[in-house]
């Protein structure tokens, strides 16, 4: 590529314990990864900072990352430190824009503004994505930013799915299923040929996880709601309950909303059924010698599947499933035990090929095909980023 034909933008995907960020260079003669790196374990004793560029290590160092801030600082200095240019465009992964934003969108003011009024539709995620954007603006002040939001993707959900069963007034506030992951589910349509023409449910599976109905392109359910709580039984988060649950928590144990959001998204999930970990491949190496891992492990299983059989109900039939996320992407484990016990609604998973996936792992005759595609949210961001920039040149 030529310098005058790209653009170079950088991605940010903010959490409160980590950053992630990616360089790219975009133009005319095609997409180019030039960096890539995180700022690991914010907030603890010890952080981690490390940067790769091609296949060198660049950077991998340890160092103090008390707060966001220092972790952000400690990025663009890095950036600057292996000489990667000043970007033209920063793109922030947004997991929720609220009722106000749900489509991609250059970032100002207003912007801002309205985030920040939408912190209870994604208190997790929000708070370190829009600090992102701040720190970008004392950074780069003249440098436009994108927010990618995570809920654009769902925009095609019919009001039938969106809705609530809960009094109207409420749906005009904005209490709706929104549904998340977008980017990634946007990533794999465009992978899949002719853009996911026929029936395709998409289970992305990580820490969070969560799983979309696809027709033809176009999302029509998602197992995800008004936030990234529901659904699936994910590593820390509780997915789906009961509602009086909650009630009964608050009336019998005393909760308040701090203590609940805590319980929910923190001490929930596979970490809470387990009482040793949220996190899968430690499960994974534990469920032997240890019942409860065993115990978690196969209600995750449980969970998606019965996650699979309700989105074919909407579908009308399922034509593909692909498994993309962390967990999707390479426990083969967790992939036969979601599948295997669909064998009667026409999931016939090939046990070699599951072990060492390339990219379908059913057999042959299988009449639903099971693919799995690593997803790629970070390129989704500069794709966005790159077509949402002012026309004119801003690095400096």
């Amino acid at each position: 590529m030529s310098i005058a034909a790209t653009r170079h933008v950088l991605c940010l995907n903010s959490g409160s314990s980590s950053i992630k960020f990616a360089v790219f260079a975009l133009g005319a003669a095609g997409e180019e990864k030039l960096a890539e790196g995180a700022a690991e374990r914010i907030g603890q004793s010890v952080g981690r900072l490390w940067l790769q560029r091609g296949e060198e290590q660049a950077i991998d160092r340890q160092l103090a990352l008390p707060q966001q801030q220092e972790a952000l600082k400690a990025v663009f200095a890095a950036l600057a430190e292996v000489q990667c240019a000043t970007p033209d465009g920063v793109g922030h992964r947004i997991v929720s824009g609220g009722p106000r934003h749900q489509a991609h969108c250059l970032v100002d003011n207003q912007v801002l503004s309205d985030l920040r009024a939408s912190l209870r539709f994604a208190p997790l995620h929000l708070p370190a994505e829009i600090a992102a954007i701040e720190a970008v603006q004392a950074v780069w002040p003249h440098i436009p930013q994108v927010a990618c939001f995570d809920t654009a993707f769902h925009r095609s959900i019919p009001e039938m799915a969106s809705r609530l069963p809960l009094p109207r007034n409420l749906w005009q506030e904005g209490v709706r299923k929104y549904g998340f992951h977008g980017l990634s589910y946007e990533y794999i349509v465009g992978r899949l040929p002719n853009h996911a023409t026929g029936k395709t449910i998409i289970a992305h599976l990580g820490n969070g996880a969560s799983m979309a109905a696809v027709h033809n392109g176009q999302c029509r359910d998602t197992t995800m709601g008004l936030t990234p709580t529901g659904g699936l039984v994910m590593g820390t988060r509780s997915g789906d309950l009961d509602p009086g649950v909650l009630l009964y928590l608050m009336e019998e144990k005393g909760y308040n909303a701090g203590q609940l959001e805590r319980l929910l998204n923190h001490l929930s999930g596979l970490l809470g059924i387990s009482a040793s970990s949220g996190d899968m491949q430690t499960l994974l190496k534990l469920r032997n010698g240890d019942p409860h891992a065993a115990q978690a492990i196969e209600i995750f299983a449980y969970s998606a599947r019965k996650a699979i059989g309700s989105l074919m109900a909407v579908l009308g039939g399922l034509d593909r499933l692909v498994f993309t996320g962390g967990i999707g992407e390479h426990a083969a484990a967790i992939r036969w035990a979601i599948c295997q016990p669909l064998l009667g609604l026409g999931l016939e998973i090939d046990p070699v090929a599951n072990e060492d996936p390339e990219l379908r792992i059913s057999v042959p005759h299988s009449p639903v095909e099971i693919l799995v595609i690593p997803t790629n949210e970070d390129l989704m961001i500069a794709r966005h980023c790159h077509r949402l920039l002012p026309g004119q040149e801003h690095r400096r």
